[in-house]
């Protein structure tokens, strides 16, 4: 019976949820129109709002491609792929693949949230070598599973709260860093990351549909002759007489001198800093293991050039929700939003409220740092009034809760927001025809399952 409703929804969410670009169009306008109605903002300068707001997430777009394109170029190298095989070789039929990819999805996104490409890879070799998978369903799973990272060590807000002089250090909000003790060591987060690791494999495992659409059933274009391997490809590009270009575009010496400058700055920045795992470092890994693996320039070119094939839509979807951003900021929408559910905020509440903060300012700013950037600030002080009789480890306990609170709703309606499926689809849906509406609708139920619970947990658990 559930697995039928789940369906209904699937098939609901086919017919319904357009295409990610039209759903960021949608949002711009009713942000913009949003800005026009709750400030005093004019029509042109909600515009300005929205262009200066474009170019705010470059850098992180360029991050968010390379960290797809060196996680894919990784997947693709010899190695990975026979480590990959034999991690799944004792899988053999569809009712095990959806827990076992969401599983290992989870744990790999409490290291990274980059780390979904990984999950990705492993998720597709599973749907070519075993018969029977809801390709679609099988999707949904690889996207809900990057749900957890934002109990994880990247995720960003606690992080960021404990960045020596971060913007709320540097605004006079906060007087001091605040460990990740109070954050992702904490109680809470801890039974979070328990909770989710239970209960979604279990309503995955329920929701399973009979049937659908496999792999290799969708594949466009079935060759009878299978794509050369990385190392023949590179073989084949040689001259047909010895060259210096191919000596040096096929020696490793180069590549490895550049691997071990790579592993020795790796080393110093762990070996400093502890485990600050951030988007750039982890990029960094990611390269330095990908020519490690590949050992020759040209091999590794030829595999960055096959991970790159289906990033269109990073590369021009981000700037649309860029300037979403810029409205929320720039026009104070995402201020008066925040200072609206803080003012009817009690010491009861205030966790629940944050909670619901986070959930509904992530539709038009998908992005957790960014989002905080927005209404942190408008939480954070609400706490301290409300806790201003509190000593300062509890009301440290409080603003740690907010924030937490917020990281999580954030994280959560994810599912509903088709933005990061911009990671995954690059890889799962190479070769053939799918959409956000084909996947979307089998996250429903687990959304409302999980956002019920983590609810209760933001606003009864301690920390």
């Amino acid at each position: 019976m559930i697995s039928r409703f789940g369906e209904a929804l699937s098939e609901i969410s086919r017919k319904y949820i357009p295409d990610s670009f039209v759903f960021a169009l949608a949002l711009t306008i009713i942000c913009a129109v949003s800005a026009l109605l709750w400030t005093d903002t004019t029509v042109i300068e909600s515009v300005q709002a929205w262009y200066n707001g474009f170019w705010m997430l470059l850098e992180f777009g360029m991050q968010m491609v390379l960290i797809l394109i060196t996680g894919y170029s990784i997947a693709l190298s010899p190695q990975a792929k026979s480590f990959i095989y034999r991690l799944t070789n004792f899988i053999t039929s569809p009712k095990q693949v959806y827990p076992f990819v969401l599983v290992v999805g989870m744990l790999l996104s409490l290291v990274s949230w980059g780390w979904m490409v990984i999950t990705a890879v492993l998720a597709r070799e599973l749907a070519l070598r075993i018969r029977g998978i809801n390709y679609p369903y099988l999707i949904a799973c690889v996207y809900f599973s990057g749900t957890l990272w934002v109990g994880g060590l990247s995720s960003s807000i606690p992080l960021l709260l404990n960045t020596e002089g971060n913007f709320l250090i540097e605004a006079g909000i906060l007087s001091d860093t605040i460990s990740t003790s109070y954050t992702l060591g904490s109680i809470l987060n801890i039974s979070l990351i328990v909770l989710s690791l239970i209960i979604a494999p279990l309503l995955f495992r329920l929701l399973i549909p009979k049937g659908g659409p496999g792999l290799k059933d969708m594949l466009q274009e079935v060759s009878s002759v299978e794509e050369l391997s990385i190392r023949e490809e590179a073989n084949k590009m040689r001259h047909q007489v010895p060259t210096l270009s191919d000596k040096l575009n096929n020696q490793s010496i180069l590549q490895y001198l550049i691997c071990l400058m790579g592993i020795t700055y790796a080393v110093f920045h762990f070996s400093t800093r502890g485990m600050d795992i951030n988007l750039n470092i982890m990029i960094f890994i990611f390269i330095v293991l990908g020519m490690l693996l590949h050992r020759t320039p040209m091999r590794y070119g030829i595999a960055m050039k096959r991970a790159s094939r289906n990033i269109s839509g990073i590369l021009f979807q981000f700037p649309f929700y860029a300037g979403i951003m810029g409205i929320m900021i720039h026009t104070g929408l995402g201020k008066e939003l925040a200072d609206w559910m803080a003012s009817v905020g009690t010491e009861h509440t205030y966790p629940l409220l944050a909670y619901l903060s986070g959930a509904i300012v992530n539709f038009a700013i998908p992005s957790a740092g960014g989002e905080f950037a927005v209404i942190g600030p408008s939480i954070i002080t609400a706490v301290q009034e409300i806790g201003q009789d509190l000593p300062d480890q509890e009301l440290t306990e409080w603003i740690a809760r907010a924030s937490l609170s917020v990281a999580y709703g954030e994280s959560l309606t994810n599912c509903l927001q088709p933005f990061y499926l911009l990671i995954v689809l690059p890889i799962m849906g190479a070769g053939i025809r799918i959409q956000a509406r084909d996947i979307m609708g089998y996250l429903l139920i687990p959304f409302l399952v999980l956002f019920v619970g983590w609810a209760l947990m933001v606003t009864f658990l301690p920390l």
